[in-house]
């Protein structure tokens, strides 16, 4: 079976039990070098294969699933964070589709998950903003219209943008295009759950003099928004005492009380 599992986005404990399983039965191991963190190699079993797909097409990574495979071996595919985000996962399973050969994934947390855990964020904030947008700006790879990132910045939502921290010039004035105040909240986090994180606070209109001052370049989650601030904001209605769920009921505070009930 070929199983494409989730890494995490770096810590070696934040793989799921499901893809720590996956990873320990694998024979043949195929890993993302240039973006896992390979410490999660020494869950392999011994005398498992292990190939690093950095230097790798497409065509040499799905001959080794297709080999594996009409051998009857257990294969993971260890892709960084979640697969299904920036993975290129669905070229791969073309190919296997069309070899007839099954194949499953397994979910793994994404970066932008890990940065907000270390930077105890909340991105859906009531009164604030209940929408988290993760994207990333055009660069060699295209972006449809209706997703450019001034249009996108235009919803005021949460953001949280991949693959964009090479373009942080461009990225400021593109999110200022969409209508963000330069004073908007932003936080670079530099490899998000890695022993050498770095989390920097600014603003949309100093993202790309943090990056330089910084020296942050590249494997960064760039998170932008309100909620990034740490704003004042609503209670939510799920722990209100007034709000009544299919698990409790409304209960009367003190503003709710009259004469007679005190």
């Amino acid at each position: 079976m070929i199983t494409f599992v989730g890494a995490g986005p770096g810590a070696p404990d934040l793989i799921t039990v499901r893809g720590l399983r996956l990873l320990q039965e694998a024979d043949l191991i195929i890993y993302a070098g240039s973006l896992v963190n390979p410490a999660l190699l020494e869950y392999a079993k011994k005398g498992a294969e292990i190939h690093d797909s950095a230097a790798m097409t497409l065509e040499e990574i799905t001959e080794l699933m297709i080999r594996a495979d009409a051998q009857g071996r257990n294969v993971v595919r260890l892709h960084t964070g979640e697969p299904s985000l920036y993975g290129a996962v669905r070229e791969q399973m073309d190919v296997l589709d069309a070899h007839g050969i099954p194949y499953n994934s397994c979910p793994g947390v994404s970066a932008c998950f890990g940065a907000a855990a270390d930077a105890n964020l909340e991105y859906t904030l009531p009164g604030i903003t209940q929408t988290l947008i993760i994207t990333r700006l055009e660069g060699r790879t295209a972006v449809p219209e209706k997703e450019q990132m001034a249009l996108l910045a235009s919803h005021r939502a949460s953001m949280a943008i991949y693959l964009s921290t090479g373009m942080l010039e461009k990225l400021s004035a593109e999110l200022m295009r969409g209508g963000l105040e330069p004073e908007t909240p932003a936080l670079l986090v530099y490899k998000a759950t890695w022993p050498e994180e770095k989390q920097v606070f600014c603003t949309v209109g100093m993202l790309a003099g943090a990056g330089e001052e910084n020296s942050i370049t590249k494997t960064a989650v760039v998170l932008v928004g309100d909620a990034v601030g740490y704003p004042a904001h609503e209670r939510s209605k799920l722990y209100d005492p007034a709000f009544e769920t299919g698990f409790r009921s409304a209960k009367k505070t003190d503003t709710d009380l009259t004469d007679t009930d005190r």
